[in-house]
């Protein structure tokens, strides 16, 4: 027998079943929360399984040999994947980001991604499919999920140094291969890449700006780096405030040997604060999750890998819409038009705004409610 779930995983299974509205008019792309914020960006974890343990996602000792993961039955298919796309492009989606766990472990997740790359846009075009990697399986999977449609990656390389990059994913998984499937990945063209360093005070803080000097030169303005706040994500990484190292401080070390030049932002709601090296040698990027809330600007929802849909990375409960997509929900079958008014009604009653609370709710007494892991729902 397996291990018991844990209580944080337990709440793969707690989601309420949202409401039909008894009328469904048709999706205006228009979509609006509370705080009038639009719906632009859909990020879909296709499976729950990893073959990383990083210490701050997937801790080993919580998440090993015996622990129970999703069983294939219970996973979204392509095809209610696609489905369930296709109902939030209508809504003003542009964006579609593939994540997991581990997303190339997904198999044939490259016949997905064909499937979403024919989907339009209300404005007839194709929509932005990106994928984010631990980067493992990425040499070898390059060239056919560039041939499926797939635009851009996003890699994430906490350390450039061999022994604390393996003693991150704790498999002791070398350094050497990520990079060959950074490098596999430009000639294939998935660009621009995104490469994603957690920077987690104590453990690999003094490998900001080798890793910066290592993207500059080995493979040019083509691969952005962006350098992400360790955050506070479900409950299995033992996470504290004072392994956080502020975003503003790594931009100072890495200004000091490359000066640096502020950028304005690609689009509304992008998370990352970009700065250009003045001598143009490409750009940097900082995701100021802890020390910067941009809860104001957010445009995205989380789809679980068996069809739990959530508004916040840091949500604690989920919108079954699995149910509406099985027909197990009173028993019938619901249409692609009612279930995007079930999206429509979930988005228009948002109202989230976690890391803008996060101060005020470390100091009010009580436990804090529970929080879906990462590896669940995808960063």
């Amino acid at each position: 027998m397996g291990e018991p779930l844990n209580p944080t995983a337990d709440l793969r299974y707690a989601a309420s079943v949202p409401p039909v509205p008894a009328e469904a008019p048709a999706p205006s792309g228009a979509l609006r929360d509370l705080r009038g914020r639009p719906l632009r960006d859909l990020r879909i974890s296709v499976t729950d399984r990893c073959n990383f343990r990083c210490t701050y996602c997937m801790p080993k000792e919580l998440f090993g040999a015996n622990y129970r993961f999703l069983p294939q039955s219970s996973l979204l298919s392509f095809e209610e994947i696609t489905r369930t796309a296709r109902l939030f492009v209508a809504h003003g989606v542009h964006k579609l980001r593939l994540t997991g766990g581990e997303p190339l472990l997904r198999k044939n997740v490259e016949h997905l991604i064909a499937m979403l790359a024919a989907l339009r846009t209300p404005e007839g075009q194709t929509p932005d499919i990106t994928l984010t990697t631990n980067g493992s399986l990425l040499a070898r999977k390059a060239p056919a999920l560039k041939d499926a449609g797939l635009q851009r990656v996003t890699v994430s390389l906490d350390s450039l140094d061999d022994a604390v990059f393996r003693g991150m994913n704790d498999v002791d998984f070398p350094v050497a291969d990520v990079l060959q499937g950074i490098r596999v990945a430009q000639q294939v063209g998935l660009a621009p890449i995104k490469v994603n360093m957690v920077v987690k005070k104590g453990t690999n803080e003094h490998e900001i700006v080798p890793l910066a000097r290592h993207v500059r030169d080995a493979f040019g303005p083509g691969v952005v780096l962006r350098f992400i706040e360790y955050m506070d994500v479900g409950a299995s990484n033992g996470w504290r405030m004072d392994e956080v190292l502020p975003s503003a401080e790594v931009v100072e070390r890495i200004d000091r040997v490359f000066p640096l030049r502020p950028l304005e932002p690609n689009a509304p709601g992008e998370t990352a604060q970009r700065w250009a090296y003045r001598d143009g040698g490409g750009e940097v990027g900082v995701i100021s999750s802890v020390t910067r809330a941009f809860c104001g600007a957010c445009n995205r929802a989380r789809l679980s890998t068996e069809g739990k849909l959530f508004l916040c990375l840091f949500a604690h409960q989920g919108h079954d819409l699995r149910a509406l997509l099985r027909g197990r929900h009173e028993g019938r079958a619901y249409t692609d038009e009612e279930i995007a008014a079930a999206i429509g009604l979930i988005w228009s009653r948002r109202d989230d705004r976690y890391s803008e609370l996060r101060a005020r709710q470390a100091r009010e007494a009580g436990p804090a409610a529970p929080r879906i892991e990462m590896h669940y729902i995808g960063g």
